[in-house]
């Protein structure tokens, strides 16, 4: 009689809900109307984009921030038109997710969730200040990720 093996157990799949998110600082200044430049300026936008992450004081309760530092300048020249910063943040369940994994999911995965609620907000915000309505590109966060990994590798490197 032959022994039958005994059937593995499939892994479990990562499992990632979003508790909430919200806007956690934003500063939006609108120089151009404050120095009363004219509207008939092409603007020339430049977008910085930060990640942060920490665990919560619950079980397997992270926090994901997303830091937006958007200026936005007078095509061919210095002129400041607007300066947008905004700290938005999603508060996430994660589970089934490996301790050496859970950092690039939290700066890849949950910024990915976020991002189209934070697009729409800056889309808002920029209308609402006198502008058209910003609408932000994709971010490729991996992309990010693993420059960021490269950048610190290198620094290591460099310091040794």
């Amino acid at each position: 009689m032959a022994e039958e093996a005994a059937p593995q157990a499939a892994p479990t799949p990562p499992q990632m809900r979003v508790l909430g998110q919200f806007v956690r600082d934003m500063s939006f200044e609108n120089i151009m109307a404050q120095k009363g430049v004219g509207a008939d300026v092409q603007p020339d936008v430049q977008v910085q984009v930060n990640l942060d992450a920490k665990s919560r004081t619950q079980e397997d309760v992270y926090e994901s921030s997303i830091k937006l530092n958007i200026t936005s300048k007078a095509k061919g020249g210095d002129e400041v038109l607007f300066v947008l910063e905004i700290d938005y943040v999603g508060i996430f369940e994660v589970k089934n997710v490996p301790e050496d994994q859970i950092h690039p999911f939290l700066l890849i995965e949950c910024p990915r969730m976020i991002f189209p609620f934070l697009r729409r907000v800056v889309s808002d915000i920029t209308r609402d200040g006198g502008f058209p309505p910003l609408n932000l590109e994709n971010i490729d966060f991996l992309q990010m990720y693993r420059q960021e990994i490269a950048r610190r590798q290198a620094s290591e490197t460099a310091n040794a």
